[in-house]
């Protein structure tokens, strides 16, 4: 039997960006209640603003103020379609470097209307930490399959938290990063947890505890982003606790400040 062709460079590209955008598309498919939930409210805030409105209508200040109060609601509104719109379309492009804080900022909308209403997301983040290298459509997919993962770990709601700080790692450590200049990016929840044995194999394609429910791609699709950019992934979760996971990007900032050490 004749061999095969191997495929061609720009079909295994094509291949890899059908791939990923697939994933996207899944990702943004976990999210939809919760960001239908936050449609609903904008909605219902623009609706009764402009009834209030109506209804006050000999008071031109009152009227102000309420109209007000509905462009609010379709700002939030356009700025929400716009994130889903860039998130469903944003090209696979080669990883640049930028700044982890302002590409958290711009996910930040988006993130707390795909949690759902029971869940907080918090951001603490580091001011001045080092620009890393990052590809900002992977990027966005490994934040929002990490927070798909602390929700669904929190059926009754409860806090997601997501910090970055400065890192620089001085020995060699087992299942650690390798010594140099990081930030690392942190998405913690107090939700159920895990055991031992399934944290160990979290990252294993096609495992998942979700059941039908689940692909088991979220977790293997971010670790393989991290070695894409060189970086590192970790995670520490126990039961009744939470989960907390530490995504390490290497600093491109040649002389980056040591400020912690691990």
């Amino acid at each position: 039997m004749p061999r095969l062709p191997d495929m061609s460079q720009r079909e295994r590209y094509t291949s890899e960006q059908g791939a990923r955008a697939a994933q996207r598309l899944c990702t943004l498919g976990e999210m939809t209640a919760g960001i239908i939930h936050d449609f609903r409210n904008i909605l219902a805030i623009v609706g009764s603003s402009l009834t209030l409105a109506e209804r006050h209508s000999g008071d031109p200040e009152r009227v102000l103020s309420f109209i007000g109060k509905a462009q609010d609601g379709v700002r939030r509104g356009t700025k929400l379609t716009a994130q889903l719109l860039t998130f469903a379309k944003e090209p696979d492009l080669a990883a640049r470097v930028g700044n982890l804080n302002e590409c958290l900022k711009r996910l930040e909308l988006f993130l707390k209307s795909g949690s759902g209403p029971e869940v907080r997301i918090v951001l603490r983040l580091t001011p001045d930490i080092p620009n890393c290298l990052i590809d900002q459509a992977q990027f966005n997919a490994a934040i929002l399959n990490l927070v798909i993962n602390a929700r669904d770990a929190l059926p009754k709601g409860g806090t997601v938290e997501i910090s970055t700080e400065r890192w620089v790692i001085n020995n060699v450590t087992v299942n650690e990063p390798l010594p140099g200049n990081y930030v690392r990016l942190q998405v913690k929840d107090n939700g159920q947890g895990m055991s031992p044995e399934v944290a160990r194999r979290v990252f294993d394609p096609f495992f998942t505890t979700k059941g039908e429910r689940g692909t088991g791609l979220g977790l293997p699709q971010v670790s393989a982003f991290m070695r894409l950019i060189n970086g590192h992934v970790s995670i520490a979760s126990e039961r009744g606790v939470g989960t907390t996971v530490s995504l390490f990007f290497p600093s491109a900032e040649a002389d980056a400040d040591d400020a912690t050490s691990s």
